[in-house]
């Protein structure tokens, strides 16, 4: 689809109104489910989201239940079955499920310290690996996250593509694979499973703490990464941060009910926000469709590549 076309689908989808469920939405809709994107284990993913649960459940006065998927296509596959109702998505799994099924819409994006909206993608190798730079991962090995990650696979790519870098097992790297989560990739590079990784940062503050937001934020806070023991070795251009995401034939009502709460979150309960958002965010801006336009092309054009 090309750049006009699909500003003008957006334009039209955007102006129809949704599937109209009327005001009282709490008769029709029995339970609100979220989906929680894979990238660290369940038992962290579902710590970290109690609080936010049990107040939204108080907020909606409906059951809010929490789904963990495995991996990004799980909750991607949610949203396409109308067995999710909102989860918050990298900017490439929103983009491969608008593509697969036009049911989602976003809410909310995260702000970063600096006021933007955007995010990188690193590579990281071991401090005691010597390796410090792309020209030396030739013949290594490398793990990307998730096909359906922006940072963990899709940018990093078709940078690496555009550099003239063939990603088939042993024309550059040794050994291409998935980790199946940022997390997962940053242990396996620790325990040196693979040389090297891609996972997510701000690239904001201060590095020896791993930046503000972000993978290596996390895991050093969690006791789990000292960033003393790495190298970021590449870096991306920015990316949009992912968008809290609806479904798009929920109730009117309920879907501004949760922009509602989304955006008051960070001022009511900091240390909620604090928590889902792992890191030094500063809140939430309305997000778009036009936001992503971008990473829906950069989609097509990988799914176009592929069916050759």
């Amino acid at each position: 689809m090309r750049r006009r076309e699909l500003a003008g689908f957006f334009a039209v989808s955007l102006s129809v109104p949704g599937l109209a469920w009327g005001q009282d939405w709490k008769g029709q809709i029995k339970e609100f489910r979220i989906g929680l994107l894979g990238g660290e284990n369940t038992q962290d993913r579902l710590k970290r989201y109690d609080a936010f649960q049990r107040l939204l459940q108080e907020a909606l006065s409906i059951p809010v239940k929490l789904y963990p998927a495995a991996d990004y296509a799980g909750v991607m596959q949610g949203f396409a079955a109308g067995q999710i109702d909102a989860s918050e998505m990298s900017p490439a799994a929103f983009a491969g499920t608008w593509l697969d099924c036009h049911c989602v819409e976003p809410v909310v994006v995260p702000r970063e310290k600096d006021g933007s909206i955007d995010y990188l993608a690193v590579m990281v190798t071991r401090k005691d690996s010597g390796i410090v730079s792309l020209e030396q991962m030739k013949g290594r090995s490398l793990a990307f996250t998730d096909p359906n990650s922006a940072s963990g696979y899709l940018l990093p790519s078709a940078s690496l593509r555009a550099k003239g870098i063939d990603l088939t097992d042993g024309k550059y790297f040794s050994r291409v694979g998935f980790s199946g989560g940022h997390e997962q990739g940053m242990i396996a590079v620790l325990n040196r499973q693979y040389d090297a990784c891609v996972v997510w940062t701000s690239g904001l503050g201060d590095e020896a703490a791993g930046f503000t937001r972000g993978v290596p934020r996390s895991m050093v806070d969690k006791g789990m990464l000292k960033m003393s023991d790495i190298n970021i070795i590449w870096r991306s251009a920015k990316v949009p941060n992912g968008p809290w995401t609806v479904r798009s034939a929920l109730p009117p009502g309920l879907k501004q009910a949760f922009g509602d709460f989304m955006r008051a979150l960070p001022g009511s309960h900091p240390d909620i926000y604090n928590a889902v958002e792992q890191g030094a965010g500063v809140g939430y801006q309305n997000a778009t469709l036009d936001i992503y336009k971008d990473m829906i092309e950069m989609r097509e054009a990988e799914r176009r590549a592929n069916r050759r």
